[in-house]
């Protein structure tokens, strides 16, 4: 269950005033990956390839482009990450797949960018620099945002069941007092 409302969670976050760039939905994809069943990971992309739709056309009033299909490829590339977590999510492999998953955005999706939009950039390796130049602050806070989202979203899960330990002792010790 924490699975699909982490991207429930992540798709709101993305119609929400939020810090640039700062955003769950490498920690969500990544989770869903590593906790749903295999046969449901269309469910995120679907909901997050939908949430891309309505804020292009409708929010942004942009176009929507082929570039979209490539951050709709890199959605699943995700998830099949996560479920390579799905046996062992150590915090060393954590912190590796959201840094993967941190790297890979910016350099595919501004790759895109670079090859849609022929209009903001020159097609030159010089130009695809210069859109590289351009994200990188966005970088940085993707950075920070997917260590961070992933270790909360990982640590939820354990978090609670030691909650649930102690509430479950709590009631014991009191029944056992009366």
């Amino acid at each position: 269950m924490l699975a699909y409302l982490f991207v429930v969670f992540a798709v709101a976050v993305r119609f929400m005033p939020h810090p640039m760039a700062f955003a769950p939905v490498t920690a969500a994809l990544l989770f869903f990956g590593a906790r749903a069943p295999r046969r449901r990971m269309w469910i995120p992309v679907l909901l997050l390839a939908a949430s891309d739709v309505v804020l292009t056309r409708w929010v942004y009033s942009f176009p929507v482009t082929w570039d979209h299909y490539v951050t709709w490829a890199w959605y699943a590339s995700m998830l099949w990450l996560g479920s390579n977590l799905r046996e062992n999510a150590r915090p060393l492999r954590l912190i590796g797949a959201a840094l993967t998953g941190s790297v890979s955005f910016f350099l595919v999706s501004n790759f895109a960018v670079w090859a849609v939009w022929r209009d903001m950039y020159p097609m030159t390796f010089r130009g695809l620099l210069t859109c590289y130049e351009a994200g990188l602050p966005f970088f940085r806070r993707a950075v920070e945002s997917d260590l961070f989202f992933t270790a909360a979203m990982f640590t939820t899960p354990v978090f609670l069941a030691a909650l649930s330990r102690w509430l479950h002792r709590s009631t014991d010790d009191h029944i056992a007092a009366a």
